[in-house]
């Protein structure tokens, strides 16, 4: 990226972080479509490599785990034949491990919702901690393997299933709503988890959402790459923790959580490139 300026840098990423989509930063920044997408791998994989190395040796209290869903090349509906099945092409889901505390997302998974990329999700999670934690997911069966193998038996864990109603008639006023939701179910699995801290993340979807042109639903802002939407989250998240203030904190996650004395400026976060 030795074309381009800081100032010019700065500015395509502010996009990025912002929700915006690749063409729509192309057209705010007048840079050209394969300049926002190199800086967005290359800032991506320098954000990855620094959240694995700094991100870690946390003293949490309460963890909170959820799985986020959208979808690469096309939707699973639309994956030609030949292609169904692999990872990357169809469904996506990106597990995230929040401390309810800092509001820090310590890490993520993009990959499939199945026992694999549970167990690698947990392992990481696990890996970053130095202590026993109180942990909350929702009903994925999967999780319940993955958390023992990666914890043994020095966590409080707890799943949180939510019970719905009966799915609404697909009307145009009512297609894209969700059933209503009748109640939440608390169910302790290991250790002695607190029931009044039982509870998980949905708000951070919502955020994951409205940072990320490639979550946003009903848009053709998806991913067609696996590996772009990587490096997106890796943004994403390092930029969340580092430099985006949090209302209810007054400060950063990293600030709350003692990774950092000040909040990260846009500048800052680029010059992660020079670390890689």
């Amino acid at each position: 990226m030795n074309q381009l300026g800081t100032e010019k840098r700065a500015a395509i990423v502010r996009c990025l972080v912002d929700g915006v989509s690749i063409r729509g930063t192309c057209r705010i920044t007048g840079a050209a479509k394969n300049t926002v997408v190199k800086l967005l791998v290359e800032l991506g994989q320098a954000c990855e490599a620094f959240h694995d190395r700094a991100v870690r040796g946390l003293h949490c209290q309460r963890i909170q785990c959820d799985e986020i869903w959208n979808f690469c090349y096309a939707k699973e509906k639309n994956v030609p034949d030949g292609l169904r099945g692999t990872l990357g092409y169809g469904d996506v889901w990106t597990w995230v491990a929040l401390d309810a505390e800092t509001k820090l997302t310590l890490s993520w998974t993009v990959g499939r919702r199945d026992a694999a990329f549970a167990e690698q999700f947990m392992l990481d999670v696990a890996g970053r901690v130095l202590n026993r934690v109180q942990l909350t997911t929702d009903g994925l069966k999967a999780y319940l393997d993955a958390v023992e193998n990666a914890f043994g038996f020095e966590v409080d864990f707890a799943q949180l299933v939510k019970m719905y109603g009966e799915a609404k008639e697909p009307t145009p006023e009512g297609r894209y709503s969700p059933p209503k939701c009748n109640g939440a179910k608390k169910t302790p699995v290991l250790g002695l988890p607190d029931r009044a801290y039982i509870s998980y993340i949905e708000r951070q979807n919502l955020t994951m959402r409205m940072g990320m042109r490639r979550f946003t639903r009903l848009t053709n802002g998806f991913s067609k790459k696996l590996f772009n939407l990587e490096c997106a989250v890796a943004l994403h998240f390092v930029h969340y923790n580092f430099c985006r203030k949090h209302q209810t904190l007054g400060s950063t996650p990293a600030i709350a959580a003692g990774l950092a004395d000040h909040a990260w400026s846009i500048d800052e976060l680029v010059r992660l490139l020079d670390s890689k």
